[in-house]
């Protein structure tokens, strides 16, 4: 049987084991093997490294999307399209159909919030999903739901605006949850009961910080409101769509009371917001025989709906059926997909995704 090792009746060489038996290599050849030996060895570490930093790689996205699923964490799950293709049915292409909680946590309603046109929009919608949507929403839906409500309070607390639709939108919430956490383990809400709970206390909490919140006054020395003359003050009270923020700036000094009560600036009001014959329906005429539009302004708020005015909606494409912001980018094929966009209010939103 041969040397394992070096051979010591013939210096320089070694037997090597080869498919063909044993045979005898010289010095070059014994380099040229550890050459390749050592390439091998090279590769495999560099293999295992890799393998290594991708294993780590994975744990590490892994833990991510972990955190980001976790119920103490802060931030939403988001997407990189800011659009979604709405469909309905299964089709060759596609299978199943898109969902309300879908649409919620792809169209980037987070970023929305910060946008001054589209803050009344996101928080119509949010109100109407309080209501009758909320246990449509996927666990994750819920939980970004959760999130994005309180960016947009701690936004209104911040900016010292939009109080009262806001405090609107927290008491409807919580009026609907504490009658859903009731039906608790009919498979209503998603998660323990224990996490509603503590939600509920967080919008307490919150209803809590805007009944305290103390709105500061402008530092700026200029020009106020009320150093306008009274024309154009009443012809800015004009431009106002809410018949309470007219109250509420009647209040703020006689001579602004005076004018929050002009006639021909609550039946506009009343025309813009309600058709003739709901008008005709609810007349009501003062002692003098003038109409008291003030009073059936108010009336008519208690009947019927407001007309809804909004600077920025999304939109909807009939050509490709899909849902995206204004200023976005979505793949449509069409060649003039402007003539295809139709603008979607917060109801038609909800009703979109009712089959």
């Amino acid at each position: 049987m041969p040397f394992l090792g070096q051979d010591w009746r013939s210096p320089g060489q070694s037997w090597v084991k080869t498919e063909d038996g044993w045979k005898k290599t010289t010095r070059d050849d014994d380099e040229t093997n550890n050459n390749v030996s050592e390439r091998k060895s090279k590769e495999e570490d560099n293999y295992k490294e890799n393998l290594l930093l991708s294993m780590n790689y994975d744990v590490a996205a892994k833990k991510r999307k972990k955190d980001l699923l976790n119920n103490n964490t802060k931030i939403p799950y988001f997407h990189k399209d800011k659009w979604i293709y709405v469909h309905k049915g299964s089709t060759k292409e596609r299978h199943g159909y898109c969902t309300l909680g879908e649409a919620f946590n792809r169209l980037d309603f987070c970023s929305a919030i910060k946008d001054t046109r589209r803050f009344n929009y996101i928080v119509k919608l949010l109100e109407l999903i309080a209501k009758s949507q909320l246990p449509s929403l996927s666990g994750v839906a819920q939980k970004n739901y959760m999130n994005i409500l309180e960016r947009v309070v701690q936004k209104v607390l911040e900016d010292q605006q939009n109080v009262r639709p806001i405090k609107e939108l927290l008491q409807t919430l919580y009026v609907s949850l504490c009658s859903l956490v009731q039906d608790m383990g009919k498979s209503v809400l998603v998660g323990n009961i224990n996490i509603w709970v503590h939600r509920m206390e967080n919008i307490l909490r919150w209803q809590q910080q805007l009944d305290n919140i103390q709105i500061n006054r402008p530092t700026n020395t200029g020009m106020t409101f009320l150093d306008l003359p009274a024309s154009l003050q009443l012809n800015i009270m004009h431009r106002l769509s809410d018949g309470r923020d007219l109250v509420s700036l009647g209040q703020v000094c006689p001579d602004l009371g005076v004018l929050a009560e002009d006639r021909l600036l609550w039946k506009n009001l009343c025309q813009y917001h309600f058709t003739d014959r709901q008008i005709r329906k609810r007349l009501m005429v003062s002692d003098k025989g003038h109409l008291e539009w003030k009073k059936m302004y108010f009336k008519l708020c208690r009947c019927y709906p407001h007309r809804e005015q909004y600077s920025d909606t999304l939109q909807f494409c009939t050509h490709c059926h899909i849902l995206f912001w204004k200023d976005t980018n979505h793949p449509c094929t069409a060649n003039n997909p402007e003539s295809y966009s139709l603008s979607m209010s917060p109801q038609g939103f909800i009703n979109l995704f009712k089959f």
